[in-house]
């Protein structure tokens, strides 16, 4: 599914199944609310808190999913292509990051 496809699949879904769009300020709590489910399965799965046993069974790919949906919503919501977006903001960090990345002798 392209990015594009996404917008329009998502679209679609809101129209359909869920009725309508939350308004913006909804979805960017529900989009940080989302992004902190991430974080929580990062830091215990992959950082150095311990896992809780009930956190375990969490599909990480689900919930990055989640900040997926919930981004594309705010996207749809306000006018954002998100596939054009995304290319403008590579042409962008291609041009400022040319040689950076390659002259950081922390990656080295």
């Amino acid at each position: 599914m392209t990015i594009e496809e996404a917008q329009l699949t998502v679209d679609n879904w809101i129209k359909t199944i869920g009725v309508r769009y939350f308004n913006e300020l909804t979805n960017m709590a529900m989009l940080t609310e989302e992004v902190g489910e991430v974080a929580r399965i990062i830091a215990r799965r992959y950082g150095e808190q311990s896992e809780k046993e009930s956190d375990k069974a969490k599909d990480l790919g689900d919930e990055m999913a989640d900040v997926l949906f919930v981004l594309i919503c705010l996207a749809n919501q306000t006018g954002v292509n998100l596939t054009e977006a995304l290319q403008k903001n590579l042409d962008k960090k291609t041009k400022r990051d040319a040689t950076r990345h390659l002259e950081n002798e922390k990656l080295k």
